[in-house]
């Protein structure tokens, strides 16, 4: 992806945010001169909170893409350890945007468990699978709580989550998940156990999950991909 498309998508999500009253962190608007030299955002790097673009290294970001902000998120295993830590949440928060037929691609979580939440806009589509133990579709049905309702679907089943309705997705049941045609955008959350998208991620085809950039101009927003490079 390019930087150019990166900063044009994240000045487009805050308008979007905007529009559906979602208010981010003060911090979601610096630019990469208001990072520097400050000693207190210890807390926002190692949970690795704030913006994420993602094409899942198809090359086709309106096609299977997603855009995201990490709101919350205590440290995972694999992260370093915090001279406070008092910030060691067990749960994260996340905000997302999906299109129109923009997917998210099958994929499942060995640790994290998680509600997604249709927070307003169009409709969210989700296709479910259960992995079995090679880690392949299962062809068992599918049973998962609809807002506390239990539903159990066929293998390869859909649900439909309309506005203000969420889903339960628990450990090793494979999901991708997609905004339906003709209802609009899509303004998606998440509530889970501790986030951990370096290591926790098992996605059916191979793909990236973080891309990399073409540097054509200056980032408007650092990604949660770039602190690293920039905050050393």
């Amino acid at each position: 992806m390019k930087r150019s498309d990166v900063n044009r998508l994240l000045s487009d999500a805050k308008e979007f945010f905007s529009s559906m009253g979602f208010r981010l962190p003060a911090w979601a608007h610096w630019g990469p001169a208001d990072w520097k030299g400050r000693s207190d955002t210890e807390e926002i790097v190692n949970a690795a909170l704030g913006w994420d673009v993602t094409d899942f290294g198809s090359g086709e970001y309106e096609k299977r893409g997603l855009l995201l902000f990490a709101i919350r998120n205590g440290l995972s295993s694999g992260r370093p350890a915090a001279a406070n830590l008092a910030y060691s949440k067990p749960y994260a928060e996340k905000i997302m945007i999906v299109d129109e037929n923009q997917e998210t691609p099958f994929h499942f979580h060995w640790n994290k468990m998680e509600d997604i939440i249709n927070r307003g806009g169009g409709n969210l589509v989700l296709e479910l699978f259960m992995a079995d133990g090679d880690e392949e579709f299962s062809d068992a049905p599918v049973t998962v709580s609809i807002d506390g309702i239990i539903r159990t679907v066929p293998a390869g089943g859909t649900v439909v989550l309309h506005p203000g309705e969420s889903i339960t997705l628990y450990q090793n049941l494979y999901h991708r998940f997609y905004g339906e045609q003709g209802r609009g955008r899509v303004l998606v959350g998440e509530v889970s156990t501790v986030n951990d998208d370096s290591s926790d991620n098992r996605f059916k085809e191979a793909g990236g999950r973080y891309p990399a950039l073409i540097e054509d101009e200056e980032p408007l927003h650092l990604l949660v991909s770039d602190y690293a490079a920039y905050l050393d």
